[in-house]
């Protein structure tokens, strides 16, 4: 019987290599590596649930290293959520003795020397290669008992310094998208990989002959195998025509003629399309909701409904529904049959189907619950706080210039005399990352648990606006060291009360002296700025509201109605417990005299979120980040009392 050619897709997987620590030149900081032997590993497929042999091939002709010598990246652990992940780039790769063989170069950051220091010692000496495939070659001896196939097309991808080496018996599988991989002399039913689901498609291929064990051609079982087919395509034919509203007269054409079920409904789909735009266009030329958006739209507002977190629709077609409800909903949407099918295979399939809208469904139902609670979560920090925006996880300078103080006199017949362009200074900040992982399993979805799938989007909503509010307060309270060597909060700056001191008219007054007294950066004139915000700890709140909002002066030792000199000073008073000691701070308008800044990562001041379905979680897993960086920027614009015990 001819080879038999079949698609299916597989993960981006990966497999064990070694350094060679002699090689390694410090000064250039370089070293080679083999990143395969092309030995045996075994696989499994957990669609299918069996094993298989995957062999790779180091004919030079079989394997492409276009992408390792176009300098791949050196990565930790097959780790690429961020840039210090990077590590190192590949200088060039190359087949040698049966061997694939790289030179990598690390980085020169100082958080990658240690591991360069580990790499010299042999400490550090396991990497992994990820890589792809494009095509297998079923081998005719089994080993083991297990079918080999043999990689004669594929890819290195990237290259790791891992921890633990893949082990041979159970290979780590990188958490990457699947990708189509074309096998070739399937002599059984064992099939590695994924049955493939193909954008678009609403099934996927039809089932593959059966050969027997002995390679032996078995012409009943063909045919048997042969009918099966053809009732397959003459059934998704139909079942297509009737979703896409072809005719009957065009889906007959199709099974008389023996097209097959892929060009078909290509077919189906390109006239389908053509009818939606005749029907949707009109002279106003309006434009509406695609009806998949208003699927996944209703969805969301049914989950988000009886969660409590939205106004449930009175209209929606998932009033009342169950999740499971939802997700078979979604499988039949995408063609999947789902008679018979239990809840388990149901709710796992309608997370792996490609064309399935329950993981996109479920991801904006989470995101929705996230951005609320953030949203409506209290802070403070952006009451005193100016608000920026930086490009990448680099330092960024915020620069201030001088002034050139007062215009010199002229005489008569007198010439201008030149300026000359005074000193500045500069402050930094830089972002970073933090975030976690939210797992969205089967059994939550199959439990109905709306309370565990949305309260644990909305606690992470709620920790990350409460995660930059403890930022900035750990670093007004650490009164970090300026660019001047000198803390935020001194003496030497200006802005420090020599003696602590309760809230009254009197300390506050002062305070409003001594900010409006700092000089511009040159010293050539005063800057004359004006407290805006009281910040202190809540025991000092009530004192000073009662100080900002008084007509008379609520401290004056004989009772006389003194006026209050003060009085409406602060546009706002914040009072909060993360200020634990007796301290208490005025700030002038943030947007006037900056002194701490929170920047954002491209302006993005809301979390992020990803999803994927997991390999090591039988559901999905939701990354939620917030990209931030916290730095004092100016000692201008701030005063600070020590305090004292009321």
């Amino acid at each position: 019987m001819p080879a038999q050619a079949q698609r299916r897709q597989l993960p981006k997987l990966s497999t064990r290599a070694a350094f060679v620590p002699a090689t390694l030149n410090e000064e250039s900081r370089t070293v080679e590596l083999t990143w395969s032997t092309g030995s045996q590993v075994r696989r499994f497929d957990w669609w299918e649930e069996r094993e298989w042999i995957e062999e790779l091939s180091l004919n030079p002709t079989h394997v492409n290293l276009d992408r390792l010598n176009s300098g791949a990246p050196l990565l930790a652990n097959h780790s690429n959520w961020s840039l210090t992940d990077v590590l190192g780039v590949v200088e060039k790769a190359w087949i040698q003795d049966g061997e694939g063989r790289a030179l990598v170069k690390f980085s020169e950051r100082a958080e990658v020397l240690p591991i360069i220091a580990d790499v010299k010692g042999g400490i550090l000496r396991n990497i992994s290669v990820g890589y792809t495939i494009k095509k297998l070659e079923r081998q005719p001896e089994l080993q083991d008992g297990l079918p080999v196939y043999l990689a004669i097309d594929w890819e290195p991808m990237e290259i790791s310094l891992v921890t633990i080496p893949a082990d041979p018996g159970a290979q780590v599988r990188s958490e990457g998208e699947t990708y189509s991989v074309t096998i070739i002399n399937i002599e059984d039913t064992a099939m590695p990989g994924q049955v493939e689901e193909k954008p678009n498609e609403t099934r996927g291929a039809a089932p593959t002959a059966t050969v027997t064990v002995d390679n032996k051609v078995d012409e009943v079982a063909i045919r048997a195998d042969a009918a099966k087919n053809e009732r397959f395509r003459v059934t998704e034919i139909r079942r297509f025509g009737a979703m896409s509203r072809s005719s009957d007269v065009e889906i007959n054409d199709f099974i008389e003629r023996g097209i097959d079920f892929d060009t078909a409904k290509a077919a189906m789909l390109e006239n389908w399309s053509k009818k939606v735009d005749a029907e949707t266009t009109r002279s106003d030329a309006s434009v509406t909701t695609d009806e998949k958006d208003k699927f996944i739209s209703a969805g969301v507002n049914a989950i988000c409904g009886r969660a409590g977190v939205d106004k449930m629709d009175g209209a929606n077609q998932f009033r009342g529904m169950r999740m499971t409800e939802i997700a078979k909903l979604c499988l039949e949407r995408a063609g999947v049959p789902v008679m018979g099918m239990d809840e388990r295979d149901m709710v796992k399939r309608a997370f792996t189907t490609s064309t399935s809208d329950f993981p996109v469904l479920l991801e904006n139902a989470i995101h929705k619950t996230l951005l609320a609670a953030y949203a409506i979560a209290p802070d403070t920090w952006s009451r005193f706080c100016a608000t920026g925006s930086v490009t990448d996880f680099r330092a960024h300078n915020r620069y201030r210039l001088g002034s050139f103080g007062n215009l010199d006199s002229l005489t008569e017949n007198s010439e201008f005399k030149n300026k000359s362009i005074p000193d500045g200074e500069k402050s930094s900040i830089t972002a970073g990352t933090k975030g976690n992982i939210i797992n969205v399993s089967r059994q939550t979805i199959i439990n109905d648990d709306l309370g565990a799938f949305i309260g644990l989007a909305q606690m992470f909503g709620r920790a990350g606006r409460r995660t930059i509010e403890a930022d900035v307060y750990a670093l007004l309270a650490s009164n970090p060291t300026m660019p001047d060597g000198v803390a935020l909060f001194h003496a030497d700056h200006d802005n420090l009360a020599s003696s602590g001191a309760v809230v009254s008219v009197a300390t506050i007054d002062a305070a409003r002296v001594a900010m409006s007294k700092q000089l511009d950066i040159s010293g050539e004139d005063f800057l004359d700025l004006t407290p805006a915000v009281w910040l202190g700890p809540k025991s000092f709140g009530g004192a000073a509201r009662v100080v900002n909002d008084a007509q008379y002066d609520p401290d004056t030792a004989n009772k006389l109605q003194m006026p209050n000199r003060v009085r409406g000073l602060f546009r706002d008073v914040v009072d909060t417990p993360r200020i634990t000691g007796t301290e208490w701070y005025t700030f002038a308008d943030p947007n006037d005299a900056p002194v701490i800044e929170v920047a954002f990562l491209n302006g993005e001041q809301e979390p992020f979120l990803e999803s994927e379905q997991g390999f090591d979680v039988d559901g999905m897993r939701l990354k939620v980040r917030l990209d931030y960086g916290v730095a004092a920027m100016d000692y201008r614009g701030a005063y600070k009392n020590p305090g004292a015990a009321s």
